[in-house]
This record gives structure tokens, sequence and C-alpha cells, in this order.
């Protein structure tokens, strides 16, 4: 039985039939978390695991739990899954691969009629993307206690619409508490949402861990003048302190190359006119680096510019971490299970620390974690375009399936030991 194979029909025609739910005429898919689409999938989701005799279980933020039985039931379940909802124009395989791939483990195991020595369990995390309700891996956090339910409820959209209305409203706020949704171990299968593996030309990532990520919001204000009557010496252009920002934040994440980086990836111009200084700036900073020390060292340094500008250009301004998702290391028993099951297949691998954040990152808080990559052509995620192909997704399966199989296999052997 540790030679079973996955469907990789059964999976790609599953992610195809799902594309279709919140489907973009360019191929993409807009599938905004608690919307009508969302409930959609949800309920495509449940009706698959009741096929397979499983029931779902719901928690108080729309956390979806299905538990296939093992032979020993007093054991944590190892879990598998990611989330299903995407960015505005998103792809097909950006989150649902990680839901459907643990689906598609969960019917080859059906299939072959074998039984884990523990339970197994499928995932999905409600509101993972932060395109409508921010901040971003909301549910799965609410799980691992970063934030109360309260604070998930109140969350707004843009057209102020509260998270916790919204859950209501497509009927999936349940009452599944965390003693019957608890997990021993967790790995999330997902497309790499980068250009490595491709470049490297390498099948599966082996994920090491995930990076730190600090979000800043910064306002600079000057006086908004006019071009052609402000003379040079006696302009204060809030856009000018930004746009020295911008080149040093760069600068910086160059510096502690390669896993560093920085950006600034959104402005308001006010009054943004064509003959008119520029008198305020609203702007973004995103930095990343797996290691907090660097990221402290970023930090600092940033705000060293950002006061030097005001004071240089004479503007007036503030600028604040909005939010600070610390490194994250997964579990080393995790990643040898995974680092194993490539192997087993001969999958070219190689380890990678995850750009992007991840439901992984709070559950590595409370369980041992990992995650699976696999290629994304040309880089693109949370993209119409997004692209990995049935033969990259069903590999990733098959890592997924056999290092849930190896990591059971260890807990059997120390049960057995005992």
């Amino acid at each position: 039985m540790s030679n079973m194979i996955v469907d990789e029909n059964r999976l790609w025609n599953s992610l195809m039939e799902t594309a279709k739910l919140g489907g973009l005429p360019n191929g993409g898919v807009a599938r905004l978390t608690l919307t009508g689409h969302d409930k959609n999938v949800r309920d495509w989701l449940t009706a698959q695991c009741e096929k397979l005799g499983m029931s779902v279980k719901v928690d108080d933020v729309g956390n979806m739990f299905a538990l296939r039985e093992g032979r020993n039931n007093n054991l944590a379940p190892i879990a598998m899954g990611s989330h299903l909802d995407t960015q505005p124009t998103g792809g097909k395989f950006d989150g649902i691969l990680g839901v459907l791939g643990g689906l598609e483990v969960l019917r080859t195991l059906d299939q072959s009629g074998y039984v884990t020595e523990a339970p197994l369990m499928l995932v999905n995390w409600t509101n993972e993307e932060g395109s409508r309700f921010s901040p971003a891996m909301l549910g799965s956090g609410v799980y691992a206690g970063v934030y109360s339910r309260d604070y998930a409820d109140n969350r707004e959209d843009v057209e102020g619409v509260k998270f916790g209305t919204a859950l209501d409203d497509i009927g999936y706020r349940g009452e599944a508490s965390k003693q019957e949704t608890s997990f021993g171990a967790m790995f999330e299968l997902h497309i790499e949402q980068g250009p490595i593996l491709e470049a490297q030309e390498k099948l599966i990532g082996v994920v090491q861990g995930v990076q730190g990520m600090r979000w800043y919001e910064g306002r600079l204000f000057g006086t908004a003048a006019h071009t052609g009557s402000t003379p040079m010496s006696m302009r204060r252009n809030a856009l000018l302190g930004v746009s020295r920002l911008i080149s040093y934040i760069d600068e910086l994440a160059h510096k502690h190359a390669p896993h560093a980086v920085g950006t600034i990836g959104f402005m308001e111009i006010t009054p943004n006119s064509t003959n008119v200084i520029p008198g305020e700036v609203h702007f973004t900073v995103d930095i990343r680096h797996p290691d907090d020390a660097v990221l402290d060292e970023m930090e600092a340094r940033i705000f060293e510019m950002f006061e030097a500008q005001k004071e240089q250009i004479g503007l007036t301004g503030s600028l604040e971490c909005i939010s600070k998702t610390d490194a994250v290391v997964f579990d080393a028993d995790c990643i040898e299970a995974v680092r194993q099951a490539a192997e087993k297949h001969g999958y070219s691998n190689m380890d990678l620390i995850s750009g992007a954040g991840h439901d992984a990152a709070h559950t590595a808080t409370i369980a041992p974690t990992t995650m699976i990559f696999v290629p994304s052509e040309g880089g693109l995620s949370h993209n119409e375009a997004e692209a990995t192909s049935s033969a990259e997704c069903t590999a990733g399966v098959q890592v997924l399936l056999d290092a849930v199989l190896h990591y059971d296999r260890k807990i059997a052997e120390q049960q057995n030991a005992a």
C-alpha cells in the first residue's frame, strides 16, 4: 500500500470544475471570500467529502474541517489543506491546489482501502487572501489565537460589509470547537508563486519556513503649489521624499541580498495634477526576510531615511508599522517527510523559503507544519494567467500523499515502541 498513485485526471478535472465557480472570461477566478462563489465552492467541497463518508465541521469563523478516521482515533489527526478564496483576478491554482490535493489524497486512500494509524483531516481556511477583508490569513489567525473572533467579525470590506455579517449571510458560521478540530501536524501544498523552481528546473520545493514580513503605512505632507511659479529652492515636494525612499528601500534590499525584498507598492498623490507640486503622499512599505534580526535592521534604516527626508525637504508626516509577522521555521520531521517523498519518486527538488505568507505560518505556531511547493509558470500568481501543469500538480499531490504516509508511519512506530 506504500506505492499508491494519485489519479492525475481526477485531480485535474476537480481543479477545472472548481475554476468555473467564480470563473472569469480570461480563464482566471474571482472567488472573494464569503461571497456567493465562495459559498458554492464550499458546498462543492462538502459534497465531495460526504461522498467519502466524512462529515464536515465548521468553526465560528468559517474554517472547514473534514475528518477521515484512522486505526487509532485517540491520536491527533494529520491535517492537509489550504484555502479556496482568490484575489479579484486570481488564478485556478493558488490555494485551492492545497485543498483539492488533500481531497485527492483522501480519494486515493479510500479507493485503495488503506487506513492510516492516525486520523487524517482536510482543512479549508477562511480569508487567506485578505483581498476582501484585511488582514490576510484571518481564519487561520483566529484558529491559532493571533486574532479574536470579535476582531475578525468586525473587519470591513470596501463597501462597509462586516466579515461576521458576510459569514452569516452565506451560512458558514459553525459551532465546532477547537478541541473538535485540533490536529497534530499540518502539510500545506501550494504553487510557489515565484520563479525559483522553474528557473532551477526543479519540480518540488521542500519548504523550510516562511520569511518574516512587515508592512508600514506612511504619509508625507509638503505644500501643494504651482509648478511654474514656485522656484526649486522653495518647494516642499512630498513626492520627492517618497521617491527617495523608494530608491533607498530598493538599495537596502539589495544590500541584504539574496533573501531580502523591499517594495513601495501603493501610493496616493494629492492633488495629483500635472501642474501642481504634490502636497501629500500616502504610501505603503513592504519588507521581507527570513531573519527577524535583518528585518529589525532594515526597519531602523528605513525610519532613519524617512526622518532625514522630512528634515531635508521640510516635510511633516508619519510612518507606522501596520502588520508584523515573524519569520517561521517549519518542523524538521515534517520537512524530512516531504524530502523522502520527493526522493522516493525521483522528483527533482530543492530547499526553499516561502516569500509569500501562508496559513501554514500560523499553524506552525501550534503544531508541526511544513509546505510543499510546485512551480508557477513565469513565477506568476494572483493573476489570471497563473499556470501550473497537470503533471506538476500531480507530482505535488503525490509528494503530499507519501509525506503524510511517511509521517503517519513514524507515529505508528512511536506508538508501538511505547
